[in-house]
């Protein structure tokens, strides 16, 4: 049996220009980083003598002989990737519920991906994790997605990914001391709206907006490095409520679809009393809230949103990982 843990991310600035129909123009660039909530993947080889050959768990429990019957498209397309053609049980748990903005669907591939390849006994390494993820949900699954989910789930930790024209990404980690991560993490909020919605729908308003938004999206992209530099300076921590603040402005003017009224109603009653910046995680319409408050004005902030849930979180170095290594049957 195999077990991968696989963290969650959250993306700060340039979300969007991971999308083929920007980095088709001109280079993409995101600067992210993981969380301590991780989805789970468990794979089981099973003796021969089992009623199906697959037994897959996820929101339900399906049993079936032939890859191509599998309902789960994430599921079927890994395991015809990886040519798995023996009996297998694959089950699934995370911290937190999908469709909220934190990468889930990426960090499962990721995770099942490298567990399938701990069960053939093969080494694989971070960059080959992420690029066949992408591939199953952007090129096989046609997900109207950026890739920058699944580099950030493979390689955990704060980076800037680089999207080439030539569909090559670069990893460059942003290094800065460990008091400075601290306060950054001490001064981020992650309130869930309790909106649920498909990133693929909305990203598919936005990829189709592209060509008449290059120079909004040039404008997200062009705030990695301001926020890359304050956080290795490490010297006014605060400027990152600014650059949040300034990276929203510009994504909610792509499309209707990324806030809501209601969602605007949430972000500036926090603005109001006390938060410095903030944003949507992911595609935007609904998941969760992030927000940059100094621990003086938090607690006036969790009064203002108490309709909210805030979800305690850390920040993640290490990416996705193998936990659990049983070959034995």
């Amino acid at each position: 049996m195999i077990i991968s843990r696989t963290p969650f991310r959250v993306s700060f600035v340039g979300g969007g220009t991971d999308l083929k129909s920007f980095y088709e123009h001109e280079d993409g660039m995101v600067l992210s980083t993981t969380i301590d909530k991780y989805i789970y993947v468990t794979v089981h080889r099973q003796v021969g003598i089992v009623e199906h050959k697959y037994r897959i768990g996820w929101s339900k429990v399906e049993f079936k002989d032939e890859i191509d019957d599998i309902e789960h498209p994430i599921v079927r397309e890994a395991l015809r990737l990886m040519e798995i053609d023996f009996p297998v049980e694959i089950t699934t748990f995370a911290d937190v519920p999908g469709f909220t903005g934190l990468g889930s669907s990426s960090s499962f591939a990721v995770g099942l991906l490298h567990a399938l390849f701990a069960l053939k006994g093969e080494m694989v390494t971070k960059s080959k994790l992420a690029i066949m993820a992408a591939k199953i949900e952007i090129d096989l699954l046609k997900r109207s997605i950026g890739a920058q989910d699944h580099f950030a789930a493979s390689y955990g930790g704060m980076n800037i990914f680089t999207f080439h024209k030539n569909e090559k990404v670069s990893v460059e980690p942003v290094f800065c001391r460990e008091n400075v991560l601290d306060a950054l993490s001490k001064n981020l909020m992650l309130f869930y709206t309790n909106i649920k919605r498909d990133a693929s729908e909305i990203l598919t308003v936005q990829s189709a907006e592209t060509l008449k938004k290059l120079d909004v999206l040039k404008g997200m992209k062009n705030l990695v490095m301001p926020l890359s530099q304050i956080l290795s300076k490490g010297s006014n921590i605060n400027e990152v409520g600014d650059v949040l603040h300034k990276g929203w402005q510009l994504k909610k003017s792509i499309t209707s679809e990324i806030s809501s009224t209601k969602i605007d109603e949430h972000y500036n009653l926090a603005l109001n009393v006390g938060a410095l910046g903030g944003k949507l995680l992911g595609a935007g319409g609904g998941g969760f809230l992030m927000l940059y408050v100094e621990p003086h004005n938090q607690k006036a902030v969790c009064d203002a949103l108490s309709d909210l849930y805030l979800l305690d979180f850390k920040f993640d170095a290490g990416g996705t990982c193998i936990t659990y290594y049983d070959q034995a049957i």
